[in-house]
């Protein structure tokens, strides 16, 4: 299946002429290259300084170089359904069958494996100097591992002493750590903030159906399905701000161009723009499909939206209108954030490949 570049096709048809008048149908974007890793992938991209770390359903983690070329393939031999965490130099993985894995960011090298651990559903993190990995098991229960050993530095049981059931089948929203706490949502259990140092916990909140958070200085900013966003003080956890732009949303909230993103559900979808200071609605455009994962900015000048219908649009706004600028066909829904590298977009889509585009330079 080939990607294909389509400036001259709007998101909005009012925006044609527009658009074609501004761009004279220019090519903006260039594919590449295009990869695939052999298998479908829900595990997102890791961004390198010099390319893109991923994995996919067959077991494989793989490093690719910003030319496309693979650096080093890693088998693992279960499906690797998160994104790995970065620790410097080397990453670690887990399966869904429950094996966690140190690798060589070099060389793909094992450096230590655990076996017959719960499975890995909900992507690990790592602290900022990579002392430290943290992990949410299936069924809420939460750990923080020594990244040299491997060795389980704490445990903090599952929430009210038993099994809780994940927020979905594919496990929980991925944790957020800063200023020594580690906060996580569990599902019904709600979102609560635990202390990296032995996983006592700071404060909670009953908050359910989080679709993510994302963290901008001592702010939490969160959404849920039910169509709310709140921001929230990452110390103490009281709010700051709730709004509803919605009836119910697609994706985890992004932070980008000064501005909170999160995606509707339901027709049309759309994308919607909140002030970080008072969460009021600064921007909002339809898309084609809906925004499940996060947005990123290229510049000053783009915003890039993928969408996860089937086409697999990777649309760029254009951020003083918020128009359309263009947009490029993966032909495979994108459900995970682009990865920005200079003038160089690399995307992962579902079905395993990973596609890249070069931005030609906005003219003076």
């Amino acid at each position: 299946m080939s990607s294909r570049a389509c400036p001259c096709t709007p998101l909005l048809p009012a925006l044609a002429l527009t658009l074609v008048a501004a761009m004279g149908c220019r090519e903006p974007a260039t594919s590449d290259f295009r990869h695939s890793t052999d298998a479908s992938s829900r595990a997102g991209l890791v961004a390198l300084p010099d390319g893109v770390l991923t994995a996919n359903e067959a077991g494989t983690v793989v490093r690719l170089e910003r030319t496309g070329q693979v650096s080093w393939r890693a088998a693992l031999d279960r499906e690797v359904a998160t994104r790995p965490a970065l620790l410097g130099d080397s990453v670690i993985a887990g399966t869904v069958g429950g094996d966690l894995v140190r690798l060589s960011l070099a060389d793909g090298a094992v450096q230590w494996r655990l076996t017959g651990e719960p499975p890995v559903l909900t992507a690990p993190v790592a602290d900022a100097e990579g002392k430290f990995v943290f992990l949410v098991a299936p069924d809420g229960s939460v750990r923080s591992l020594f990244t040299d050993t491997g060795k389980t530095d704490w445990e903090r049981p599952p929430p009210g002493g038993k099994a809780e059931p994940a927020a979905a089948p594919r496990g929980f929203p991925v944790p957020v750590l800063q200023d020594g706490l580690l906060v996580v949502a569990l599902g019904d259990a709600g979102l609560m903030a635990l202390a990296t140092q032995d996983g006592a916990k700071r404060w909670q909140r009953d908050l359910r159906d989080v679709l993510g958070m994302t963290l901008w200085r001592d702010t939490l900013y969160v959404s849920t399905r039910q169509g709310h966003v709140l921001a929230l003080r990452l110390g103490d956890g009281t709010s700051l701000w709730e709004q509803a732009p919605a009836e119910a949303l697609s994706s985890p909230p992004s932070l980008a161009l000064g501005t909170v993103w999160v995606g509707t559900a339901g027709k049309p979808s759309a994308l919607v723009g909140l002030s970080p200071s008072d969460g009021k609605e600064v921007a909002r455009v339809t898309l084609p499909d809906p925004l499940v994962s996060e947005v990123t900015p290229v510049r000053e000048d783009l915003l890039l939206v993928p969408t996860s219908g089937r086409q697999g649009r990777l649309i760029a706004l254009n951020t003083t209108t918020w128009a359309q600028a263009f947009s490029v066909r993966a032909d495979t829904p994108l459900r995970t954030r682009p990865v920005v590298l200079g003038d160089q977009v690399i995307v992962l889509g579902l079905d395993g490949r990973v596609l890249s585009w070069r931005l030609r330079k906005t003219d003076p």
